[in-house]
């Protein structure tokens, strides 16, 4: 037996297997570390099964080699594409091969032939955009597309709400390369040849085929061995799609494509409910739509708490509706068909919508709904597995509501949705699995009782995986079920291919992962309200959706900066979250807050906050981190950036304790570089870096010295706070100087605090809690007295803002006062768009001609948002390239030590391309060739640190932008003078 420290014991076959595997494939490609198995110990599925090796190939010749040390050790073998399944089809004992990491090229597109030639690994996504460059598209289009990959599609025969035009991927499968247990390579395409005795077994089971199989388009569950039958072409390929690798592994695919519709129109229809909704479907599928989906009151309002109510459309009249997309020619042919079926669909109420803002919007909620059904209505978690049952369309409105009176029986709940057009259902339901399996259980068999008696599938595009196969005998017959058994034992006949799913099934309820977490209570850091202070609740928020492993910057998102940069599971918000699951579990990550892997995992995290509002699951890193970082270091000496970066706002006070002596002598030093690279070093701060420098004089200091006061007698609600957090005061005193001229402008009667009030901010970041919580403590009592009295606290560096708006929560929110201070913190494009004083004319300057490049800062992305500084930004005239993704630097993070090369690497993924781009000259856009002055806005200390010491390019805040002349603002390197 092999015994690792922190490792259970392993047994040979395996020992020997891990041995084998780095011989063949070698390099970081092969790893059984206790942090990687733990990263894919689980799926998006609720069940833990711990891998023994993670292995990610390069080739298909690395895939053959581990497909052989499987069947010499007997060791199992799973594949895995974006870990996205969640039905539990992509974990295993033994080996997991990682298909996502390196083979993922779109081998070839053939635009005659309209088919593309793909490795497993290839991401929906990236086909799409591939193929959309020609006018065409793959068909099928489930809502993870931005991360699912084709071999995982295949695998679960995905649909997605497309399907309803352009069928399930079976149905664009043409031939699949793949080697099966036995360890036959073959071309898989029409004919069984490749398979001895497949053409027997199908021969003597005619009549089971073609009564029990193929019965309705969504008929995902078990095998789809209807495509054995010679009406259906006796087409291999076609068989293996949707065996969830229990039969072959693929190696390549040649997959259909279709063309893309000239024109699009949506229309959406409102009914008294969802199952109302779902009766209508059936007589609109005459007008052939390219996508029916079903949404329900309930999920619509998830959706507008969560985005707010103002980013949500108005949906017609009614509590559950239809999309109905339609495709035409042009705009004009399509908008007459969708005029007809919302002639025919007896809706109580209807809308129409061509493609563009409006529409897009409009499919923005159903797709928000798809993350957002993580939660009930009531907040309550909520889990798949039996997130996605089909039934003919025609039973679809009696069925669900049926299925309502089932959950209402078992009292749980859920927010259905989904492929109406195919009669799929998807919902994640509350079941106490915190409690144990029992009532999960129960309730699935009951379910899987209900659907068969509608004629339906336990899965309509999921696979069965560990959640459902179990349940196949509502479904199938017993010679179905056996002849299941009989065709996997002719392609995999020692049962090593993902043994457990569709055939000799686990129970439904064995191997759960959520049971086996216990509860922790903290005692100290955050409070975690929204978890109930319970630890081990909050990081299984991450059911594994994978939307940190999609690359979103395209509709402005900024998860996961670090997995963009390495396209590594470790450095995902999953693949973290997962580490932490098992570090409360306890049996793998074995240490508590101070196992190595935790502190491996959360290294190279940003701290950027952007899933905490990115993912849809609410699962919010930067935060756990924080309280992995309290409870590693409670009582004990911390690295020493802790002391240096992480109490840099102590040590500014302390340079400005010293009048202008300090700042100076620190700027002098800075100057001798061999001087500052070995301080740099010292502290713990990568040389390589450059400091600040220090500005003569505070802006507080300033202001109560010099600035011009407004007019002394200003009605109560036109006064505004101007808060200086240490940044702004102490390294950028000119933001304040224009912000509060700015405000003045305005009309509005600017206060600043004699007071120094610090948020804490990099206190928080680096877990010094406890300290944060005394900071905070006295910036209440600096700001809450104004507050309660009524005026705006204006925030300028949006980090530290935002830490008045969420962190001040958490660490004191049983002070009402925080609450309230929280309330009245607004930014300054928020100020200057909703509070204006009633009597202000004020309107912001005339930026025509001004291309502003803007970098959001993550935390005001992830917490404060970007809308009103867009829409001040839009009303000045300014053309706006706003980036998405964090700048890289991340407060601390890209200073320390250690960190360099990973803040320069999502640096490259958004700001440094851009910025490099921008110093070409644009011709104006208004109308003459005078180029377009552009300017670099960062309201972020930060961002505009990263952007000035990687590009050479000093940025703006908004406030300076909107009070200084433009040409004294152009500061890319190499510009001419002005």
């Amino acid at each position: 037996m092999e015994v690792t420290p922190g490792r259970p014991a392993r047994d040979e076959p395996l020992a020997e297997a891990v041995h084998r595997l780095r011989a063949a494939i070698g390099g970081d490609d092969v790893d059984d570390s206790v942090r990687r198995r733990a990263e894919y110990s689980t799926d998006a599925s609720n069940y833990r099964v711990v891998p023994g090796v993670v292995v990610r190939p390069r080739t298909s010749e690395d895939v053959l080699a581990a497909l052989d040390i499987a069947r010499d050790t007997g060791v199992p073998l799973t594949s895995r594409g974006g870990g996205t399944s969640i039905a539990g089809n992509a974990i295993g004992t033994g080996i997991v091969l990682d298909f996502s990491r390196h083979m993922n090229r779109i081998e070839d597109i053939d635009l005659e032939a309209r088919t593309a030639r793909v490795q497993p690994g290839v991401v929906l996504s990236d086909l799409q955009r591939a193929a959309g460059r020609h006018g065409l598209r793959f068909g099928p289009d489930p809502s993870t597309h931005t991360r699912a990959t084709l071999g995982g599609m295949i695998g679960n025969n995905a649909c997605g709400p497309h399907a309803v035009a352009y069928g399930r991927t079976v149905d664009n499968v043409t031939a699949l390369d793949v080697v099966d247990g036995a360890g036959r390579r073959y071309t898989a395409a029409r004919g069984l040849g490749p398979v001895p005795g497949l053409d027997a077994l199908a021969r003597s089971h005619l009549a089971v085929l073609r009564q029990e199989f193929g019965r309705f388009a969504r008929q995902a569950s078990g095998y789809s061995l209807e495509h054995l039958l010679p009406e259906n072409g006796r087409h291999l390929a076609r068989a293996l799609v949707g065996t969830e690798g229990t039969a072959a592994v693929l190696l390549d695919a040649e997959l259909t494509l279709v063309p893309i519709a000239a024109a699009r129109v949506l229309v959406v229809l409102g009914y008294p409910d969802m199952a109302s909704a779902a009766d209508a479907v059936p007589a609109l599928l005459a007008h052939e739509p390219l996508a029916v989906e079903g949404l329900d009151a309930r999920l619509v309002d998830v959706v507008r708490r969560h985005h707010g109510a103002g980013r949500v459309p108005e949906l017609p009249r009614g509590a559950g509706w239809l999309m109905i997309e339609v495709g035409g020619a042009d705009t004009a042919g399509a908008m007459v068909t969708a005029e007809a079926i919302a002639k025919d669909a007896q809706a109580l109420d209807h809308a129409v919508f061509p493609a563009g803002p409006e529409a897009t919007a409009m499919w923005r909620i159903r797709e928000d709904g798809a993350g957002l059904a993580g939660r009930t209505a009531s907040g309550a978690q909520a889990w798949p597995g039996w997130e996605d049952a089909a039934v003919p369309p025609e039973h679809l409105g009696a069925y669900l509501r049926d299925f309502e009176d089932l959950m209402t029986g078992y009292g749980v709940a859920g927010l259905p949705y989904g492929h109406f057009g195919d009669g799929c259902v998807h919902v994640r339901i509350d079941l106490p699995l915190e409690e144990g399996g029992e009532v999960m259980r129960d309730f699935l068999h009951a379910a899987a009782r209900l659907v068969a008696g509608y004629g339906g599938s336990l899965s309509g595009e999921h696979g069965d995986g560990r959640a459902r196969s179990a349940l196949l005998p509502a479904m199938y017959s017993p010679d179905a079920l056996d002849l299941f058994g009989r065709f996997k034992a002719l392609f995999d006949p020692d049962h090593l291919l993902n043994p457990g799913v569709l055939v000799s099934p686990h129970p439904v309820d064995a191997d759960l992962r959520r049971p086996a977490a216990h509860g922790v209570r903290l005692s100290g850091g955050l409070a975690l309200a929204h978890d109930d202070g319970d630890f081990a609740k909050a990081v299984h928020r991450c059911t594994g959706v994978g939307k940190c492993r999609a690359d979103n910057t395209a509709s402005g998102g900024f998860m996961c900066p670090s997995y963009q940069a390495t396209r590594d599971e470790k450095d995902s918000t999953r693949g973290r979250a997962r580490v932490l699951q098992e570090m409360v579990n306890g049996t793998l990550v074995q240490g508590g807050w101070r196992a190595p892997e935790v502190a491996d995992s959360l290294d190279l995290c940003l701290s950027c906050k952007a899933c905490g509002s990115d993912c849809p699951a609410g699962v919010d890193m930067a935060t756990y981190k924080s309280q992995v970082l309290y409870e590693t270091y409670r009582g004990r000496p911390r690295p020493r950036t802790h002391y240096t970066l992480g109490r840099l706002p102590a040590w500014l006070a302390l340079l400005r304790g010293t009048g202008r002596l300090g700042p100076a002598l620190a700027n002098s030093l800075t100057r001798i570089r061999p001087l500052t690279g070995l301080l740099l070093r010292l502290v713990g701060i990568d040389p390589r870096r450059r400091l600040p420098c220090l500005p003569g004089r505070a802006f507080t200091r300033q202001w109560h010295r010099t600035a011009p006061r407004g007019p002394a007698a200003r009605p109560v609600g036109s006064r505004v706070v101007l808060w200086a957090d240490s940044f702004s005061n102490a390294l950028s005193p000119d933001v304040p100087r224009a912000a509060a001229h700015l405000l003045q402008e305005a009309g509005f009667d600017v206060v600043v605090p004699e007071r120094q009030a610090c948020c804490g901010l990099t206190w928080i970041s680096t877990g010094q809690l406890d300290a944060a919580r005394d900071r905070l403590t006295r910036l209440l009592d600096v700001l809450a007295p104004y507050a309660q009295d009524g005026a705006l606290i204006i925030g300028l560096e949006p980090s530290c803002t935002a830490v008045l708006r969420s962190d001040l929560l958490e660490l004191l929110g049983d002070d009402s006062r925080a609450h309230t201070v929280a309330g009245a913190t607004h930014t300054l494009a928020e100020t200057l768009t909703r509070h204006l004083p009633a009597e202000s004319t004020w309107a912001p300057p005339d930026l025509t001609g001004v291309r502003a490049v803007v970098q959001p800062h993550c935390h005001q992305h992830a917490v404060l948002g970007f809308d009103a500084d867009r829409a001040l930004l839009d009303a000045a005239g300014a053309v706006v390239e706003q980036l998405a993704g964090c700048c890289g630097l991340a407060g601390n993070f890209g200073m320390e030590k250690g960190h360099y090369e990973m803040s320069v690497a999502v640096a490259e993924i958004s700001l440094l391309p851009a910025l490099r781009a921008a110093q070409v000259p644009t011709p104006a856009q208004t109308g003459t060739d005078r180029p377009m002055e552009t300017v670099f806005v960062a309201d972020g200390f930060s961002c505009r640190t990263q952007a000035e010491d990687l590009a050479g390019v000093q940025g703006v805040h908004l406030a300076q932008l909107l009070t200084r002349p433009v040409d004294t603002l152009f500061s890319w390197p190499g510009a001419p003078a002005r």
